[in-house]
């Protein structure tokens, strides 16, 4: 026979059981986990608003093009920051692969023959995507093998590779990396300029780029392996996933798409420099945390990298259609990211409280004591009959209390 809070127990299970959705999550966690998508419908919004050119095609491609850089270089740090690194050297290593783009084009001496070769544009793509992957790789020996904050060994390495830029360019543009039929390098302003099936080639290396992360997030043991070493990085290592191998090998991918960016840049600019990629690496950082990636690592998509690449490129470009200074546009993206990683604090501590909640509720359904109730029946009611409960007898209870004495 079971008590009427038992019937209300299986009411409200009954009736939760219709509403799952809002029973597994509130509201609140809904919102934050679409704060990037909700963001990028409202700057559309206010940008139509304020400009009549903003959602005309030419300009919604022109935007898309310049989305599609920073999107490389967000899908990057993406695998960086699930596993709980960071890399700041992003933005130095799209610049050095610019100048080494240049050097390459524009003829490499071989003083021991006295001749000058002029590397193919194939051969030219291959060596900068290396020369990205060495500073990936420096990245990651000087995190796992000399356990130096990825904080301080990518501030590093950003101003190395951006040193170097300089040295090998002594601070000179290279301008003209369209090359030269006569020489055989022509087809470089193919991966910025061209077009294939009517998008811009830089769209689809985007897509293509997207379609691979996300496999190796979601289908792949390496994807596995990222979380988990993001989530508890000791857990991870006892459990036989090769943290430190897995530390390099984000670092590496990290460093060859941001290259893979700069000679996107390069290509569509049909020129190169070691000034380039300035605060790139702030507008990914900001790109994958708008996209709910959380800085301490374990937790980010490939949706939400794309989306909060799409806000910055968006907001970039909006603020500049409709006249709004430079200066301010710093501003506003630094005041992004704080805000960005405040929302991101704020999920967290919600689905902590509600994971303590339920845990909480576990610990006491385990022990038998009732659960809450919101309109609880007074004491010796809880039978259907309104009887008063039985009395129980002295040796359940050897000891009566003093006020069950004194009515005797």
């Amino acid at each position: 026979m079971t008590t009427a809070t038992e019937d209300r127990e299986q009411k409200k299970a009954s009736g939760s059981s219709r509403f799952s959705f809002f029973a597994d999550r509130s509201i609140g966690e809904f919102l934050m986990d679409q704060r990037a998508f909700i963001v990028l419908i409202v700057l559309v919004i206010v940008f139509a608003a304020l400009s009549s050119n903003f959602l005309s095609s030419g300009n919604l491609l022109t935007m898309t093009r310049h989305v599609a850089y920073n999107a490389l270089l967000s899908l990057g740090m993406l695998l960086v920051i699930i596993t709980g690194g960071i890399d700041l050297s992003v933005g130095a290593t799209l610049a050095l692969s610019t100048v080494v783009a240049g050097e390459l084009l524009g003829g490499v001496g071989l003083p021991f023959i006295n001749k000058t070769a002029y590397p193919s544009v194939v051969a030219v793509v291959i060596i900068c995507m290396l020369v990205g992957a060495f500073v990936g790789w420096i990245n990651g020996q000087l995190i796992t093998r000399f356990n130096i904050a990825p904080f301080i060994a990518t501030l590093g390495t950003m101003y190395m590779a951006r040193g170097t830029a300089q040295l090998i360019s002594n601070g000179a543009t290279y301008p003209h990396l369209q090359g030269d039929a006569a020489l055989g390098n022509t087809g470089f302003s193919f991966l910025g300029s061209g077009k294939l099936l009517g998008l811009p080639t830089q769209i689809w290396i985007m897509i293509l780029i997207a379609i691979i992360v996300w496999f190796i997030l979601n289908k792949s043991p390496f994807g596995t392996w990222l979380y988990a070493t993001g989530g508890n990085a000791r857990a991870a290592g006892l459990s036989g996933v090769p943290v430190r191998r897995v530390t390099v090998r984000v670092y590496v991918i990290s460093g060859t798409l941001a290259a893979l960016a700069g000679l996107i840049i390069a290509s569509e600019l049909t020129s190169g420099g070691p000034q380039l990629g300035t605060s790139f690496e702030m507008n990914a950082i900001a790109a994958v945390v708008i996209g709910g990636a959380s800085l301490a690592g374990g937790r980010g998509n490939v949706k939400g990298a794309l989306i909060g690449a799409f806000v910055i490129g968006f907001l970039s470009d909006g603020l500049t259609l409709v006249g709004i200074s430079t200066f301010w546009q710093t501003f506003i993206k630094g005041l992004i990211i704080v805000l960005a990683v405040m929302l991101d604090q704020a999920q967290e501590r919600l689905k902590n409280a509600r994971a303590a909640a339920a845990a909480a509720a576990s610990v006491r359904a385990e022990r038998g004591e009732p659960t809450q109730d919101p309109d609880p029946e007074p004491e010796g009611l809880s039978d259907s009959s309104g009887a008063e409960p039985p009395e129980t007898s002295g040796a359940e209870h050897p000891e009566p209390s003093d006020s069950a004495t004194t009515h005797k």
